[in-house]
């Protein structure tokens, strides 16, 4: 385990491009099929969409970095008002972004926004919800995503207002979930879903759970 070898710091622009990349490390196998994109331009629009949209006031962004390289990311999302807000970018700079998206083809990036809009999930009073995990492929299996997920854990018990971590899991997805598992996330709903599966040939999905202790109880349980 790598407990001691990186650091997890808030998402800044500097890291959007290596951050692009493992989103498509760990989502090209829905993703390229869909646009019929490589994962070199899937990278590329993916950055484009993080210049675009930095992050929404109700959601942040980790990064773990190791030598000056970002080798695992995590976004949590919370219901908005329901947590510590972040800055967003204007509207206007977040149009004018868009508008460059069009060299890649308006078909492939409309299906791109639809599957993303599609897989979104929208929180409720008291969760926090996982929207990502992405860890670089010569980092996995050396506990980096666990220690991601564990600090994760630790924030948000420290948040009185969340009452739970949540996440979605694809079916076909067995190493993920037992990762969660040992994390303590059980299934809460196993969901079936025909407009995933038409866009990212997912059909069944696992909604996982996650409840948080009173911050009194788990105080330097898993500080990292």
């Amino acid at each position: 385990m790598m407990k001691s070898s990186f650091t997890i710091e808030p998402m800044q622009a500097k890291y959007n491009r290596q951050v692009s990349q493992l989103l498509v490390h760990a989502f090209s196998g829905k993703f390229s099929p869909l646009t019929r994109m490589g994962e070199g331009d899937l990278a590329l629009l993916f950055e484009e969409l993080l210049d675009a949209f930095p992050g929404e006031q109700s959601s942040q962004r980790m990064v773990a970095i190791h030598e000056e390289t970002v080798i695992g990311t995590l976004c949590l999302k919370w219901k908005p008002g329901a947590g510590v807000d972040t800055a967003e970018a204007p509207p206007s700079a977040r149009l004018s972004e868009m508008r460059e998206l069009a060299r890649f083809g308006r078909w492939k990036v409309f299906k791109l926004l639809t599957a993303l809009h599609v897989l979104s999930h929208e929180p409720q009073d008291g969760e926090c919800y996982i929207a990502d995990l992405s860890v670089h492929p010569l980092h996995r299996g050396k506990g980096t995503g666990k220690l991601l997920l564990q600090w994760a854990h630790a924030y948000a018990v420290c948040q009185p207002q969340w009452t739970f971590l949540s996440l979605h899991v694809s079916g076909s997805n067995a190493g993920a979930k037992r990762l969660y598992e040992q994390i303590s996330f059980s299934t809460q709903e196993e969901q079936h879903r025909l407009l995933l599966y038409v866009l990212v040939r997912e059909w069944k999905w696992e909604y996982m759970i996650l409840p948080l202790e009173p911050t009194e109880h788990r105080a330097g349980e898993e500080s990292l």
